[in-house]
């Protein structure tokens, strides 16, 4: 079973985030505690990636088009944390 922890910011986003991706966040948290971030490589449409940049280290999964879902595997099989569910940016800085 994991933990899955979430930043400060992150409950603070959750009431203002669309019905439908609260949802699917809520799913992708069952899915985590039950059989942690492998069990989101086997569903494609979580489309679960490593991230580079100044996000090396955490992991990015899609909550829809738009919303997705950062957050880091700490102490391997145990904890995850969720840094935050924010809609993607497709510009380029």
């Amino acid at each position: 079973m994991w933990e899955i922890y979430e930043h400060r910011r992150v409950a603070r986003a959750l009431p203002r985030l669309p019905r439908e991706v609260l949802e699917r966040y809520e799913k992708w948290k069952d899915i985590v505690r039950v059989s942690g971030p492998e069990g989101l490589r086997m569903i494609r449409g979580f489309n679960d990636e490593a991230l580079r940049g100044e996000w090396r280290g955490h992991r990015s999964s899609r909550l829809n088009l738009q919303y997705r879902v950062i957050y880091k595997i700490e102490r391997e099989e145990v904890y995850v944390q969720v840094e935050k569910v924010t809609p993607h940016d497709y510009g380029r800085s």
